[in-house]
């Protein structure tokens, strides 16, 4: 989904996962549902929930899936019909496979042994090589996305084993990529993290029943309590008689992808021990010492760059204010095609607060530039409200190079800065001057944890 020139001109998460198992045998889709409403900035595609019941006759597995936000997907009739006690759910926007309705999720199989139903955040970068390989052992004929794929992958493993957690770390011996993937079982609840932590999966409880979700916002959205994030490379797996983790897959090497921290997260989520909004004030600090600017107001971009800017003016001294308004009830379906469209879309999404910036030298940040067009809008719409300088400060590097993780950066040839030098970014979208984050300040966001920075320097670790 592209709503605008807004989100035309941003990156955007493949999706968020969520699932749950209450073993005091409560209707759980109701806060699958919740859940996926506080992962909704993951994904706008599509959005599914599958639940099942774990007591009484096996294969009783009801699904929902179609394109559209969680509110438009599902009706109050449709999460009152969807009994049972585990499930999971689903929010989604493509990178791989196409925004098509059957490349919703979660994906729902049965087989010989049974059935599961699956969620998959990330990308399967060797999807194309386990698809070949499974259409010659007659496992799979067709299949449109490598969440497909990863669930051939574990149902043929699931075959030869004799549990679901076994075919799970059988499959995911052979995966490279980064994934966060949960798996409902008929009576068990299975999640696994990829072994270099790239994708992110915090787990929870609230009671007796227990969360694994993208986030911690979802969790404490349905009235959870964060126990901790899933290791990289660890399985963990629920059951009636208890919680099991496994950690033969977990590895030494890791790389957090730093881009949750700059945009992807919700500002009140928690992930690796890192908070959020914490991250991202201590970007918009470094900002300013390293390139600060004479200058009236600070102001960020909603909502990311707010956080940021807030940092900036703290540092900096500058007083913070907020001079767009963003209009929340645009709607999904506001997608325009041409130039001029798209043009309007950034004025019916966001607008000026005139007295805020009237006769002020501004600085305004925000999390990335993309491919330019969004900010250049913005700064003329500052100047048009009567802004005399525009200051443009990015809480991150430069892209320059694409993601092969489950992230929509755009092929280099789309992206401003690895076309064009700083300077002539700068000139393109009108502003004063212009100043990046660097790579080395990323310690100041977020310490000593490992990350993986690929979009900025090539460096892949998969």
């Amino acid at each position: 989904m592209i709503d605008g020139t807004v989100e035309f001109d941003k990156l955007h998460e493949e999706c968020g996962v969520f699932g749950i198992y209450s073993l005091d045998g409560e209707n759980i889709a109701g806060d699958i549902y919740y859940g996926l409403t506080a992962l909704q900035h993951r994904g706008q595609e599509s959005a599914g929930i599958a639940v099942s019941s774990t007591i009484g006759e096996m294969g009783n597995l009801k699904l929902k899936k179609d394109m559209g936000l969680v509110n438009e997907v599902f009706s109050d009739e449709d999460i009152q019909s969807m009994e049972g006690d585990i499930g999971v759910g689903h929010v989604r926007y493509s990178t791989t496979g196409g925004s098509r309705p059957e490349n919703a999720q979660p994906i729902a199989m049965n087989y010989i042994k049974g059935s599961l139903a699956l969620v998959h955040n990330g990308n399967i970068v060797n999807a194309a090589k386990l698809k070949e390989e499974q259409m010659f052992r007659g496992l799979a004929h067709y299949t449109t996305s490598d969440t497909e794929v990863l669930a051939y992958e574990i149902i043929g493993e699931r075959v030869k084993t004799g549990t679901i957690e076994e075919a799970i770390k059988a499959a995911a011996a052979k995966l490279k990529g980064g994934y966060a993937v949960i798996v409902n079982s008929p009576r068990k609840l299975v999640g696994i993290r990829d072994p270099f932590g790239i994708k992110p999966l915090i787990f929870g409880k609230k009671g007796s029943t227990y969360i694994l979700a993208s986030e911690s916002a979802a969790i404490t959205s349905v009235g959870g309590e964060v126990i901790r994030d899933i290791e990289p490379g660890e399985i963990i797996s629920i059951t009636r008689e208890g919680v099991f983790s496994d950690k033969a897959l977990c590895q030494e090497k890791r790389a957090h992808c730093i881009f949750e921290y700059i945009y992807f997260a919700r500002n009140d989520s928690v992930m690796d021990g890192i908070e959020i909004h914490e991250a991202r004030m201590n970007a918009g600090r470094a900002l300013a010492r390293k390139s600060r600017v004479e200058a009236d107001v600070v102001v960020g971009v909603p909502d990311s760059g707010l956080a940021a800017a807030e940092g900036y003016a703290l540092e900096s001294g500058v007083p913070f204010a907020l001079a767009f308004h963003k209009n929340s009830y645009i709607g999904r379906s506001f997608i325009k095609p041409t130039d001029k469209e798209r043009q309007t879309a950034v004025h019916m999404k966001l607008s000026v607060l005139n007295n805020v910036v009237r006769d002020k030298s501004i600085v305004i940040i925000d999390d990335s530039i993309v491919r330019g067009t969004t900010m250049k809008q913005l700064i003329e719409m500052l100047r048009s409200a009567g802004a005399k300088a525009v200051h443009v400060r990015i809480s991150s590097p430069p892209f320059l190079y694409p993601c092969y993780y489950g992230t929509d950066v755009p092929t280099s040839s789309q992206l401003i800065a690895s076309q064009h030098s700083t300077e002539e970014v700068r000139s393109n979208i009108g502003a004063d001057s212009l100043e990046y984050l660097g790579i080395e300040d990323f310690a100041t966001m977020v310490g000593n944890l490992p990350l993986c920075t690929a979009c900025f320097t090539n460096e892949y670790p998969v």
